[in-house]
This record gives C-alpha cells, sequence and structure tokens, in this order.
C-alpha cells in the first residue's frame, strides 16, 4: 500500500518492461525504427500501448480515432486488439513518418483495419461530424499537437458514444505544466485543458501517471438521456434517468 505514486526510477522501468509488458514482435520491431528518427520521443511507451490495447478490448471497441500518427505505433497498438470487423481512423499530415506507418500495418496485416487520413485533423474531425458520425466512436486517442488539444477535445467528446472513453496523451508534459515559470504556448494549452476537464460535468475523468500522464475521459451516459429529455419535454428522477440510459446503452451498442 502507498499513498503516492511511485517514482519510476531507470531500472523499475526495465523491471517493469520485463515482467509486465507482451509485445508483439512487430510493435518492437515499430519502436526500434522509430528510435532512429527525428522526433523519436514523440512515440508513446510500450506498456502505455498495452494499457490502451487493454482498454479497447474492455470497452468491446469496433469504432476508433487515432489523433496523430506519427510512425504508427498507436494506431497499430489498438488495431491488433479490435476484432476482425474493427476500424481506426487515423489523422496526421507528415507524410514522411506515416509512410513508415503504412509499411509495418501491411507487415502485421491491419491495413484493412487502419483508415490514414493525411490532413489536418480538426478537418478530419469536422467531416465525420458531417456525416453523421456523432456519437458512434468508441474510444478516441488524441496524441498530436498540444496547441489543438483544446478543439480535439471537444469535437472527440461529440463524436464518442455515450459510455465511450478518450485518451489524452502528455497530460503532464515532462513535468512543465507544474512549474508556474514555464508559459509556453503548448504549456499553457495542457494546462488549460488538464483544468477544464477537471471540472467538465459532461465526463468522468482519471489522469493516470503513465508515460507523459494519460488522461481518461468517460463520456456520461446521461447525455443520451438529456437529449431525448429536450425532444420530450419530461422531467426524470435520478433512478430513472439511469434506468432510460441503460436502455439507450443496450439498444445502441449491445
Amino acid at each position: 500500500m502507498s499513498t503516492k505514486t511511485i517514482q519510476m526510477t531507470p531500472a523499475l522501468s526495465t523491471y517493469l518492461q520485463t515482467v509486465g509488458l507482451r509485445e508483439a514482435a512487430i510493435l518492437t520491431q515499430l519502436r526500434a525504427k522509430t528510435a532512429q528518427m527525428t522526433g523519436a520521443q514523440m512515440q508513446i511507451s510500450p506498456e502505455q500501448g498495452q494499457f490502451m490495447a487493454m482498454l479497447v478490448t474492455l470497452l468491446g471497441a469496433k469504432k476508433t480515432i487515432d489523433i496523430g500518427t506519427f510512425t504508427g505505433y498507436s494506431a497499430l497498438v489498438v488495431a491488433l486488439a479490435l476484432p476482425d470487423d474493427g476500424n481506426v481512423i487515423t489523422c496526421d499530415i507528415n507524410k514522411q513518418a506515416t509512410d513508415i506507418a503504412k509499411r509495418f500495418w501491411c507487415n502485421a496485416h491491419m491495413e484493412n483495419k487502419i483508415d490514414l487520413r493525411l490532413a489536418p485533423a480538426v478537418e478530419t474531425l469536422q467531416q465525420l461530424m458531417a456525416a453523421g458520425e456523432a456519437n458512434t466512436f468508441d474510444f478516441i486517442f488524441i496524441d498530436a499537437d498540444k496547441n489543438n488539444y483544446a478543439a480535439y477535445y471537444e469535437l472527440s467528446l461529440q463524436l464518442v458514444r455515450p459510455g465511450g472513453l478518450i485518451a489524452i496523451d502528455n497530460v503532464l508534459w515532462n513535468g512543465r505544466v507544474a512549474d508556474p515559470a514555464i508559459n509556453d504556448e503548448a504549456t499553457l494549452s495542457i494546462r488549460a485543458l488538464n483544468a477544464k476537464i477537471h471540472d467538465d460535468e459532461r465526463v468522468m475523468m482519471s489522469l493516470v501517471p503513465i508515460g507523459d500522464g494519460l488522461t481518461l475521459v468517460r463520456k456520461n451516459l446521461t447525455d443520451h438521456v438529456d437529449h431525448r429529455l429536450a425532444k420530450e419535454g419530461n422531467k426524470l428522477d435520478i433512478k430513472e434517468e439511469q434506468e432510460m440510459a441503460d436502455e439507450d446503452l443496450r439498444k445502441d451498442y449491445f
């Protein structure tokens, strides 16, 4: 038992990956390739990838979005965890990095599950909204340019289904968010989003100290209820509201 999160030393990190990580060979190869590149630090840690794979499995996810592809590790680790009819829409603007991603997706036989949208992510998310995809995605991972995090969050919250999950990376920003002397645009953007999510009554949230900090956001089931009540002009007590939310979830997602 401990009242504080343990500090991750290099030795403890090595131990964690030795006894706590089951990484597919293709993912290990992709990490090794990415380590040779400029910007290699943008790739998520393998234990975070494994954690995300478990989350999408527990969700029973089929439809997911990956905001920020880079060399494709996060898209691939999620695709490998999805059922045969699952799909990852992944967003990026870097053709050179995503060409590497596509090669590894093909080697893993996951190219049919992964749909790369080579365009600004805000545009892609807005196109999905315009196509009627609101409230249909099970899981969304945000790990792209920090200055647009607020926009990614709001669009993701519209796209993810009630009961679905959004995971937001780099929320501890290598400790910079806790240093009041650091006020660059990216740090201010992450700080602002962290504060917003903390007080956002539309969601449940938990900031997990894995990797560079990962905030998990679960969209409230009552969003469905609120929409129906607005149409019907009725009010329900708490028990009735939860029963309606559970009914909507069963009909729409099971």
